[in-house]
């Protein structure tokens, strides 16, 4: 409720031990759950024989029973990981949910480890002619709707900035949302509005600040550009660790388009920071978990009803004279884009920077070894 968000995706629907908290829920409307205040739909993320992620929406707690039996026969560790690995491929896998009712799209599309674009170049090679069948695309943190439509295939789908919440703490839950437009709160609408192109808003990340934005280190977390990446055949010339192929980049690969090309249907997209991270710049902490920046965000957030509204709509006027002078400010250079950002890549976030010089560890080329450049 501090976020602002109206519905949530409970997540690791299939395994047992949380399917139990998820029946526990008291019913609110056709497929959607409450428990004091807070509103749930029925979500999943699977894993199939690739290691290809993918989103699932379920109508309800019966159809998950039942996706959960048809699963039970395909994985060995459905209540291991919240995120079961299937011995299916990506086509077998909108079937059986198709069967259960609920609809299906890959998730975080662009990372280099565990997604459709890291696997395949296209949606058929993953799904087959039930690519036909997909009722949207999972942006992921590291890209945007500019970057996206840059590729003719995503044309026809209906993008959704989501974000998973690997962690209890607050400031994780919905740092990327959508709004839809919905005659109801029910999965049916919700059905209607990702099939239709309902979505009226994108509400995410810079992907600049996503942790595989830009081609880079594992190790060392050096920028590079792509060709340079490509000429030290993907070791770093600094402390030889892997070199990460970037969003950026792999969509710069698939895209046929050198700008993006916005169909109709596709909403605007704003690009959105974390309160914690402007919170840590105010108090001078590093730490997104100190208790001084977990302590800050709970009274702000909860004196103006919540994150979202601090970010987008709460009158700066108003958080200078009744928060202090500092939040105000940054508050409003965030919304002007008043600032800079030091890239995410090779598993490092990156940094939004209001005040000071931006500097980035890009890679500038050094002198190598000859087995650098031989096949």
């Amino acid at each position: 409720m501090l976020k602002g968000l109206d519905v949530v995706g409970t997540g690791d629907a299939l395994h047992m031990g949380w399917l139990k908290e998820i029946r526990g829920l008291d019913p609110y409307s056709d497929g959607i759950y409450g428990k004091n205040g807070c509103k749930f739909i029925i979500t999943l993320e699977v894993e199939d024989i690739h290691r290809v992620h993918h989103l699932i929406f379920l109508p309800g707690i019966d159809s998950t029973l039942g996706l959960r039996e048809d699963f039970l026969k395909h994985s060995v560790d459905i209540d291991k990981d919240g995120r079961p690995h299937l011995r299916l491929e990506g086509e077998e896998i909108v079937d059986h949910v198709k069967d259960a009712g609920g609809i299906i799209g890959p998730s975080h599309a662009f990372v280099p480890w565990t997604s459709i674009y890291k696997e395949y170049d296209s949606l058929r090679a993953c799904y087959g002619d039930n690519y036909k069948n997909l009722s949207f695309i999972e942006l992921g943190l590291s890209a945007d709707t500019e970057m996206a439509d840059c590729i003719p295939e995503l044309q026809d789908l209906t993008f959704l900035s989501n974000s998973d919440a690997h962690s209890p703490w607050p400031h994780r839950l919905g740092r990327e949302f959508n709004r839809l437009e919905v005659e109801s709160l029910s999965f049916d609408d919700i059905r209607k509005a990702l099939e239709r192109h309902r979505v009226t808003l994108n509400i995410g990340f810079d992907p600049r600040l996503g942790k595989y934005h830009r081609t880079a280190c594992i190790k060392c977390y050096t920028l590079y550009e792509f060709e340079d990446a490509k000429k030290l055949r993907w070791r770093c010339a600094k402390c030889k660790g892997v070199l990460k192929k970037g969003v950026r980049d792999r969509i710069m690969e698939l895209g046929a388009y050198s700008v993006p090309r916005h169909p109709e249907h596709r909403p605007q997209y704003i690009r959105i920071a974390p309160l914690a991270d402007i919170m840590c710049l105010v108090l001078k902490v590093k730490s997104l978990y100190s208790a001084k920046v977990q302590e800050s965000w709970k009274k702000l957030v909860g004196r103006f009803g919540s994150e979202i509204a601090v970010l987008i709509d709460v009158d700066v006027e108003d958080l200078k004279k009744e928060v202090n002078e500092r939040t105000g400010e940054l508050i409003e250079a965030f919304r002007s884009g008043n600032f800079n950002i030091t890239q995410g890549g090779g598993g490092k976030y990156g940094e939004i920077i209001f005040d000071r010089p931006l500097k980035e560890k890009f890679y500038t080329g050094t002198q190598g070894s000859l087995d650098q450049y031989l096949e």
